[in-house]
């Protein structure tokens, strides 16, 4: 594979990471769990939590 697979993992992982990054402490939810989300279960798992959350914390609704 080479280093491009590696090169390739990381652009993925940015693209996941940094969204979750900014959206998570909206919703009440720690910042640092953003990192987790390069695990696909996990990343479904906080959209859904996200998705039935009734109100947003300190952002706009």
């Amino acid at each position: 594979m080479g280093g491009g697979g590696l090169i390739w993992f990381l652009v993925v992982a940015v693209l996941l990471i940094v969204p979750f990054w900014k959206i998570l402490p909206r919703y009440g939810i720690s910042k640092y769990f953003a990192i987790l989300t390069i695990i696909p279960a996990i990343a479904l798992v906080l959209l859904w939590i996200i998705a039935f959350k009734d109100d947003v914390e300190g952002g706009r609704a």
